[in-house]
C-alpha cells in the first residue's frame, strides 16, 4: 500500500505517534488510509450538507474495511461572488483545489480518494486532481437543489437574475422581486437549472468517475446518502483491483463527455474544464471538436434555462443514465469503457429507462438536430469563442448588430439598466479574460439584465471573459486571443458592425484587415488592473480560455 511509507517499519515511529496522537489504533493504522476529500462549509448552499454525506462516506468505508481521513477543499459560490471583484476569485479557484488535494494526499502518503464536491469550479478542480494524482478515486457530489416556485412555477436561479434586469426595466415592482428573493432557492443543494455545478456533477457520472445518479439525484433525498456510502464501499473495491482514474477518464471517455454536452445542452463552462481535466489525464481535448461531435449529436434536454424542466425532472426521467441510452440507440457512445462501479458504462445503462420523454426526448424527436454547444471562429476570434446554442432564441442564430464597446463588465451593466442598449446592439465586455480580468469573470449579471429588459430575442452580448451556465440568450463568451494580449476583441470600436452565424460556426467584425492592422498597430496594452499577489501570479501562467485557462509551468 502507499500508506506503507508513512505506517511500517521502524522507521515509521514517528509517524506512528502521530498517528496514535489522531486517536487511532494499530488494528486502524494497519488499514488502508482513504482520503475522503470534502468541501463542506458553511458559505456555499451547495456544500451545507455536505458533512452528511462525508459521514455516510465514512460509513461505507469503515464497512468495507478502510481507515477514513477527511481534509478540506475549499469552494467559491460563484453566485454569491457575481457581479463584484469576487468574481474574480471563482475560476483560479480550481486549481487551488487541484494543487491542495495534490499536496495533501502526497504529503499523507494516501492510498486512496473519495471526492465530495459539488459546485463550480471545485467538481473540475477535484476532477483535475483525480486525474493528476492516478490513484484510486470516486466521486460523490452534493447533488442538486430543488427547484423553487413562483406564481405557481417553478423557478431556478437564473429567473431571479432576470428579475433584477426586469425590476430595473420597470417590468416588475419590488414585491414581486421580493417573490422571487424568497422563493427561488428553497434549500441546499447545487442551484436547480443545468449551470456549471449541475453539468459538471452529470459529465462526472459520464465519465465514469460517479456512481449512475451522481448528477441528478437531489441534494435532499436519502438516496443521496444511501450512494454516498455505496461510494464509500467502492473505493475500497477500486483500491482492491488498482482501478485509478487514467483507466477511467480515457480519450474516448472525454468523448462521451463532449456528446453528453451536446445531448443535455451543458454551461459553457463545461469547454474550460474538460480540456483542463484532460491535459491532468495526459489526453489533448480540443475544443474546436466540440463542433464535429455536435454536428452529429441531437440536442435532447431543455433544461433551465434553456427550458423549463429543472434537474430533479431529469432525474425522475431516468437520469443520466436514460440520457446516455438515447444516444447510445443512435450509436454516438463509447459503451465498452470501465467506469468506477467496476463495470462498463453498457452494463450501467443497461436498464436505464426514459420514463418522461418529455423531459428526456428520444433522438427522433430532438429539440434540434445539432447539439447544445458551437464555438464560432472568424476575424473577431482567431481562435474562437462559445456560445451555449441551444439557449438561444432562434431569430439570435443569425444577427448582425452594432457594437457596443465596454471595458468592464460594471460599465457595461450601468448602461443596459439605463435603457441605453437597444434592439440590434452588440454588447461588447472585454479586458475580462483570464489574464485581463485577472480570472474570467462569469457575466450573468449582464446578460440576465438584458433578459430582464425584454432584449433577449434582440440583442447579443460578447465577452472575452465567460458565462455563468445560468445565462441564456446568445451570449457568447471565451473570445480568443483576449484583449489583454491584443486580441482583436480588443480593436473593436463603437458602431462597428459584427455578424454572428451560430449555425455555420462564424463571428466575423466587419472590417476591413487594413483597417485592423491600423488598430493593432495603434493599440496599447491597458494598465494592469490591480489585484492580490495570487490573482498577478495567475495572470502571469494562465493561457487562453478556448485552452481551457490553464496554467503553465513557471
Amino acid at each position: 500500500m502507499r500508506s506503507d511509507l508513512v505506517k511500517s517499519g521502524a522507521a515509521c515511529a514517528p509517524q506512528r505517534a502521530l498517528f496514535h496522537a489522531l486517536g487511532m489504533t494499530d488494528d486502524e493504522i494497519q488499514k488502508p488510509l482513504i482520503g475522503i476529500v470534502c468541501s463542506y462549509n458553511e458559505i456555499v448552499p451547495g456544500h451545507m450538507h455536505l458533512d452528511r454525506i462525508a459521514q455516510a462516506v465514512r460509513t461505507g468505508v469503515l464497512e468495507a474495511g478502510g481507515n477514513p481521513v477527511m481534509f478540506p477543499a475549499i469552494a467559491v459560490c460563484d453566485g454569491i461572488a457575481m457581479g463584484h471583484k469576487g468574481m474574480k476569485y471563482s475560476l483560479v479557484t480550481r486549481d487551488l483545489i487541484a494543487d491542495s488535494t495534490e499536496a495533501m494526499t502526497i504529503a499523507h502518503g494516501l492510498d486512496a480518494l473519495v471526492m465530495i464536491p459539488n459546485c463550480d469550479k471545485n467538481v473540475p478542480g477535484l476532477l483535475m486532481a483525480a486525474a493528476r494524482l492516478n490513484i484510486p478515486t470516486i466521486f460523490i457530489s452534493g447533488g442538486p437543489m430543488l427547484a423553487g416556485v413562483v406564481g405557481g412555477e417553478k423557478v431556478g436561479f437564473s429567473d431571479v437574475s432576470e428579475a433584477v434586469g426586469a425590476f430595473h426595466a420597470g417590468k416588475i415592482d419590488g414585491e414581486k422581486l421580493r417573490e422571487f428573493e424568497e422563493n427561488t432557492c428553497p434549500g441546499c443543494g447545487s442551484c436547480a437549472g443545468m449551470f456549471t455545478a449541475n453539468s459538471m456533477n452529470c459529465l462526472t457520472e459520464v465519465l465514469g468517475m460517479g456512481l449512475p445518479g451522481n448528477g441528478t439525484v437531489p441534494a435532499v433525498h436519502s438516496k443521496r446518502i444511501r450512494m454516498a456510502k455505496q461510494a464509500g464501499m467502492q473505493i475500497m473495491e477500486l483500491l482492491r483491483k488498482d482501478i485509478r482514474p487514467r483507466d477511467i477518464m480515457t480519450k474516448e471517455a472525454f468523448e462521451n463527455a463532449l456528446t453528453m454536452d451536446m445531448a443535455l445542452g451543458c454551461s459553457t463552462n463545461s469547454m474550460l474544464h474538460l480540456p483542463a481535466i484532460a491535459r491532468e489525464a495526459g489526453i489533448a481535448l480540443d475544443p474546436a471538436s466540440a463542433n464535429e461531435i455536435s454536428e452529429r449529436t441531437p440536442n435532447l434536454c431543455h433544461l433551465a434555462p434553456a427550458g423549463h424542466h429543472f434537474i430533479e425532472d431529469l432525474d425522475a426521467a431516468g437520469g443520466i443514465s436514460a440520457v446516455m441510452k438515447e444516444i447510445d440507440s443512435i450509436g454516438l457512445l463509447h459503451t465498452d469503457l470501465l467506469t468506477c462501479t467496476g463495470k462498463t458504462i453498457r452494463e450501467n445503462i443497461e436498464g436505464a429507462v426514459n420514463k418522461n420523454p418529455e423531459v428526456i426526448r428520444p433522438a427522433s424527436e430532438a429539440y434540434s438536430r445539432t447539439g447544445g454547444i458551437a464555438v464560432l471562429k472568424g476575424n473577431l476570434a482567431p481562435d474562437g469563442c462559445v456560445v451555449k446554442r441551444s439557449a438561444v432564441a432562434a431569430e439570435m442564430l443569425y444577427h448582425e448588430g452594432t457594437a457596443r464597446v465596454f471595458n468592464s463588465e460594471e460599465d457595461a451593466i450601468k448602461k443596459i439598466y439605463a435603457g441605453e442598449i437597444n434592439p440590434g446592439d452588440v454588447v461588447v465586455i472585454r479586458y475580462e479574460g483570464p489574464k485581463g480580468g485577472p480570472g474570467m469573470r462569469e457575466m450573468l449579471n449582464p446578460t440576465a439584465a438584458i433578459i430582464g429588459s425584454g432584449l433577449g430575442s434582440s440583442v447579443a452580448l460578447i465577452t472575452d471573459g465567460r458565462f455563468s451556465g445560468a445565462t441564456r440568450g446568445a451570449a457568447i463568451g471565451h473570445v480568443s486571443p483576449e484583449a489583454a494580449v491584443g486580441g482583436p476583441i480588443a480593436l473593436i470600436e463603437e458602431g462597428d458592425s459584427i455578424v454572428i452565424d451560430i449555425e455555420n460556426y462564424s463571428i466575423r467584425l466587419e472590417v476591413s484587415d487594413v483597417e485592423l492592422a491600423r488598430r493593432k498597430a495603434a493599440w496599447k496594452a491597458p494598465e494592469k488592473r490591480q489585484g492580490t499577489d495570487y490573482l498577478t501570479r495567475y495572470a502571469s501562467l494562465v493561457d487562453s480560455g478556448m485552452r481551457g485557462a490553464v496554467l503553465h509551468a513557471l
